[in-house]
């Protein structure tokens, strides 16, 4: 049974090998398949400090399915001076491995929880307006556009983003 539990420093080569994999498959067609290709989950393993705490600190649970981590959430205070006192999804990632499973449904509750205790009534978050499979399991958990675009530059290319916000009451 997959549990739901916040990351610990040990965590990271684990963490990054689902991040990894999960944009190798999740962003095939929508980023540069080169790019895609080059990533090394060492080098994002260096990225992540689970040991830091505080308010402005993102959060980043992982879902286990024994010892293995099959999955990642991260968030926190929205990072955007347009929506204050809002709460900000900032990544969910799932080994594909274990895509249709409910370990990304899980996830998502975790944080709509975390945020909810963290004081935050809404939330928002980004998303590649191609990535249609994630578009379809933020709209499944009543996420809706809210108008919100953004250009942001992976792998030297120019990609939108559309924002999504949800109560979180």
């Amino acid at each position: 049974m997959t549990q739901i539990r916040p990351a610990a420093p040990d965590d990271s080569l684990a963490v990054a090998r689902v991040h990894v994999r999960a944009w190798q498959v999740a962003y095939r067609g929508l980023i540069a398949q080169a790019y895609l290709d080059s990533l090394k989950p060492e080098v994002w393993a260096a990225k992540y400090a689970f040991q830091r705490t505080g308010p402005e600190l993102p959060t980043t649970l992982v879902a286990v399915d024994g010892e293995t981590v099959c999955g990642l959430a991260m968030f926190g205070p929205y990072r955007g001076e347009e929506l204050p006192n809002c709460g900000e999804l900032r990544a969910i990632y799932v080994n594909p491995d274990h895509w249709d499973t409910g370990v990304g449904r899980q996830l998502i509750i975790a944080t709509r929880d975390g945020l909810r205790r963290a004081g935050f009534t809404e939330a928002a978050l980004w998303v590649l307006d191609g990535n249609s499979r994630a578009r379809w399991f933020y709209e499944r958990d009543r996420w809706a556009l809210d108008g919100g675009r953004q250009t942001k530059t992976i792998a030297g290319a120019q990609m939108e983003e559309v924002r999504y916000r949800r109560r979180l009451g």
